[in-house]
Formats: C-alpha cells, sequence, structure tokens
C-alpha cells in the first residue's frame, strides 16, 4: 500500500485554497507510476516525495500534471507538501526552521514558522525573477480569452515574466472582466507557445479587502483547465507589480485567487530585490491508501 494525503493549501478552512494530492515516501516509485498517480488523482498538480541524493538538500519534490507533464516550480506543489511535513513533525519544532529542497534544477531554502494559537505558516524562496516577451496582438489574445480589447487595463502590457516557470500575466481593467474569461484552449496554447510561457496568469489590480490583485490561472499546455491558487504565478506577478510601482514596495503583496470556482485563496509574495518569497498555510483534509498491484 502506498499512502497519500490531500492538502489544502492557501486555506483556512477545509474545502477551500487549491487542493493537492501528496504522495510521501515516493522513493520507489517508478516515473510512470507517478504519472499514472497524478492522473487518477487528476488534481492540478500531485506531488511525490523523495530523499535527496545530496548533501545540503533535506528533501526533493516532484510534481506532476494530470496530463503527466512535471512541474519544477516552487508553487502550491511544494508549500503543500512543506505542511504535511511539519504536520508530520518532520520540520522540528521550533519558532523558525529553515530547511532546503530540490525541485527540478533548483535547490531553494524554506522556512517553517510556528506561532502560538496560529497555523503553521510556510514561507519558500522562489527563482531570480526573469522578464520574457510581451504579447501585442491584443486582439488575437483577448479573444482566446473570450474576451474583447476594451477589457484590458489601460497602458498595461501583457507579459511572460518568471520566478522559476514563465508565465503570461494579462492586466484586465475591472474584476468583472475576469470573471468573465473563457479560455479557448487551442488558440491560449498556441499563444503561450509563441511567447514562451506556461500559464496564463489573468489579474486586476481593482482588488478588495487589502488585495493588491483579483486574479485566475489558465494553463493548457499541461493541462490544467483552471487553478484555484498558483504560487507559480503569483510570484511574477508580485514582481511586476511592485517593480511598476503599482504595489508598495517594501510591503507583502496579497493576491486573490479561486473565487470564480468556489474555493477563494489568498496567496502572499514578499518582494526584496530578486529575493521573491512565497508564503501561505492551509490544512490535510483527507488521506487514504493507493493500492498499485
Amino acid at each position: 500500500m502506498t499512502r497519500f494525503f490531500l492538502v489544502d493549501v492557501f486555506a483556512d478552512r477545509p474545502l477551500t485554497g487549491n487542493p493537492l494530492a501528496l504522495v510521501p515516501d515516493a522513493d520507489d516509485l517508478t516515473v510512470p507510476q507517478m504519472r499514472a498517480i497524478a492522473r487518477e488523482f487528476n488534481q492540478s498538480e500531485t506531488t511525490f516525495l523523495l530523499r535527496p541524493a545530496e548533501d545540503g538538500v533535506d528533501w526533493r519534490l516532484r510534481s506532476f500534471t494530470p496530463a503527466g507533464v512535471e512541474v519544477d516550480g516552487a508553487g502550491h506543489n511544494a508549500l503543500g507538501a512543506w505542511l504535511w511535513l511539519a504536520d508530520q513533525g518532520l520540520t522540528g519544532d521550533g519558532p523558525a526552521t529553515t530547511m532546503r529542497q530540490r525541485i527540478g534544477a533548483e535547490i531553494l531554502a524554506v522556512e517553517i514558522l510556528r506561532a502560538p494559537g496560529e497555523p503553521v505558516r510556510i514561507v519558500m524562496d522562489q527563482g531570480i525573477p526573469a522578464y520574457g516577451k510581451e504579447v501585442t496582438d491584443v486582439g488575437r489574445l483577448t479573444a482566446a480569452l473570450g474576451l474583447e480589447p476594451r477589457h484590458l487595463a489601460p497602458g498595461a502590457v501583457a507579459q511572460v515574466v518568471s520566478t522559476g516557470v514563465g508565465h503570461l500575466l494579462v492586466p484586465l481593467a475591472t474584476r468583472e472582466a475576469v470573471d468573465a474569461a473563457v479560455a479557448h484552449d487551442g488558440d491560449l496554447a498556441a499563444i503561450l507557445a509563441a511567447a514562451g510561457g506556461e500559464g496564463c496568469y489573468l489579474y486586476t489590480t481593482a482588488g478588495e479587502d487589502g488585495a493588491a490583485a483579483y486574479t485566475r490561472f489558465f494553463n493548457p499546455t499541461v493541462g490544467i483547465a483552471e487553478d484555484p491558487a498558483t504560487g507559480t504565478a503569483a510570484g511574477p506577478l508580485a514582481v511586476a507589480l511592485t517593480r511598476s510601482g503599482r504595489a508598495p514596495a517594501g510591503v507583502p503583496v496579497l493576491i486573490e485567487q479561486g473565487h470564480r470556482l468556489g474555493r477563494p485563496s489568498r496567496i502572499r509574495v514578499d518582494v526584496a530585490g530578486d529575493r521573491v518569497r512565497l508564503s501561505g498555510s492551509g490544512l490535510i483534509s483527507a488521506h487514504g491508501e493507493l493500492r498499485l498491484t
């Protein structure tokens, strides 16, 4: 039997946030088995915890989408794994513990924070920010999103930005426009391929409750119709908002996502120069066993 858990990430109560399927003790699983398990769970990502093969690394993580695509960025796929590790007592019990994870080609720091009466909070480093191509054919872009050029935010530019994974950030004028979008997967995937972006993050700075942005995420390139909370996209967006002055420097950037799916999430990103740190909490909502033979 192989254990599995469901972790609601960026959530403060069950059945909100972004659900992650987590399989610990995955060292003996083959890659085809990992892909089959991810397809079985059909969550946006399934993460497998492995022992590291190198010094200076505490855990190695591998994550797959239902389409079998491996995801290397540090988002909810990694944050949920560390929430589980903390819950299992595998990260110490001090008020602040720093550990290191291997995801793809990167080794990134992770901080586990504990405060009396508060849920454990995970703070993870992401990669160094990098700016990619802009998408200037606004008619084609908005049509692929079921929108019109008038829905775009005036003066803003759709551009690929990365803090480990490059996503196309598309600025819209209102929350209503964000909620109205309907992705046409084939057309959107072609635009993303030409721009060098993996997914598409729609956002408006017309947020509420202190949030810097209100967002939705589509990723037809890896088989994700829509994701309720996307850490690998929130990092690049926080960088873009901070560097353009649309979010104040030195202040945590709070991003709302998942409302359209009925799974509201709030993501925190701290940007200090080239250092981007994603943080959040969550809870384990289910567990069970896989029968693989």
